[in-house]
């Protein structure tokens, strides 16, 4: 079973990254012109990154209550699900909240 509850904090990190490449790959292909492309496809991914850092990572510079910190979870897990249907990635679009959900509720099932 502790194998299964690594898998899961794994799952995790992957989803983390899942949400960065998301939103990098919404950006370059979204942008435009060559400077708005890599503007919106490395700016996004970092603010992204930065909001993760400061709010909802273990070592997070202002931790916030479960409630919020879950809400702005949701946020930024959605947005990346609608850059990624705006990109033409429909598939992905469905696939990463609900894998993210199926994490969420292990995370609290297995007070991770």
């Amino acid at each position: 079973m502790e194998a299964i509850k690594m898998m899961n904090l794994v799952l995790r990190f992957a989803l983390e990254l899942a949400l960065l490449a998301a939103f990098g790959y919404w950006g370059f292909k979204t942008g435009g012109r060559l400077p708005a492309r890599w503007l919106l496809g490395i700016g996004v991914p970092l603010l992204a990154a930065v909001i993760w850092g400061m709010f909802l990572s273990p070592k997070a510079s202002l931790p916030l209550e479960a409630p919020l910190r879950l809400a702005i979870e949701l946020l930024l897990f959605g947005l990346a699900a609608a850059a990624l249907y705006a990109s033409g990635q429909p598939g992905w679009a469905a696939a990463l909240p609900f894998l993210w959900a199926v994490n969420r509720i292990l995370i609290a099932v297995w007070h991770q």
